[in-house]
């Protein structure tokens, strides 16, 4: 698969459609946000650090299967293009 496939919005895989990838970010390891067939929103993205875990604990405990993300404010446009992907389904 080319670069060209692996990165174009809306492309489709078995269960997932793409919907972007952080557009400052390279080719390999950048923040990206997929939708799956159940209408989930699947975000790629930085692990938070100690600081911002230790202060979002307090308002949402998380369980051991859960994590917290950091996403650039870059990314807002492609979270409202989830939104209306879903919306669509």
């Amino acid at each position: 698969m080319n670069s060209t496939q692996r990165l174009s919005p809306g492309r489709r895989t078995v269960g997932y459609t793409f919907i972007g990838k952080d557009p400052e970010s390279g080719e390999e390891g950048c923040p990206a946000v997929w939708v799956d067939d159940d209408r989930r929103l699947l975000v790629q993205g930085r692990h938070a650090d100690v600081e911002a875990l230790s202060r979002t604990i307090e308002d949402s405990p998380r369980a051991d299967d859960e994590s917290l993300i950091v996403l650039e404010p870059r990314m807002i446009p492609l979270l409202k293009g989830v939104a209306e992907s879903i919306e669509v389904r």
